[in-house]
């Protein structure tokens, strides 16, 4: 696991255009990034697209990551909201995507498992400020306040949107 002096190192070596450094930070955190954007463009191509331009303006903008937080934390702000931006342009463009299938269940499926790809398929079929909030909350674990930030939203909205989602995924997984 690396410690924050090699972070820092490789942080200042990025900022001097070092590619070994940029490839190094790339190789660390392209998986956790590239899962970030899928579950919320549910898209492999896209969230292949939407991770390289967040990996792209996280080395242009290295000077104004300020290290209050983990670069990793910073780094997925950049992807959540890349893909948020990405979602927005090309809203009409989106659709769901079919490749999520339940499993059927007989002796050889754990029944966790089944459950797991269950709430995932519903997530994957909320409606798109629904599917962000769920993920941004409960599988990538932002508060409200780190939501409020992230979408745009009042304090109240992002509760009410988390809520709403919540009882919108409750409903479809019973029918299930």
């Amino acid at each position: 696991m690396e410690d924050n002096y090699q972070i820092e190192d490789l942080l200042e070596a990025c900022k001097q255009n070092d590619s070994k450094a940029q490839l190094e930070i790339y190789n660390r955190y392209y998986k956790a990034m590239y899962n970030t954007a899928l579950r919320i463009l549910r898209n492999t191509d896209d969230a292949e697209d939407v991770m390289q331009e967040a990996f792209i303006k996280a080395f242009e903008k290295l000077d104004s990551f300020q290290g209050k937080s983990s670069f990793g934390a910073w780094l997925k702000r950049i992807v959540v909201n890349e893909s948020i931006s990405w979602l927005r342009k090309r809203k009409n463009n989106i659709c769901l995507d079919e490749e999520i299938q339940i499993p059927n269940i007989d002796d050889k499926t754990d029944t966790r498992d089944w459950q797991i790809e269950s709430v995932m398929k519903a997530i994957n079929h909320l409606k798109d400020n629904y599917r962000i909030a769920i993920s941004l909350h409960y599988i990538e674990g932002y508060d409200y306040e780190e939501m409020m930030q992230i979408l745009g939203l009042s304090y109240a909205n992002v509760r009410t949107l988390v809520s709403r989602a919540k009882q919108k995924l409750k409903k479809m997984i019973k029918e299930v």
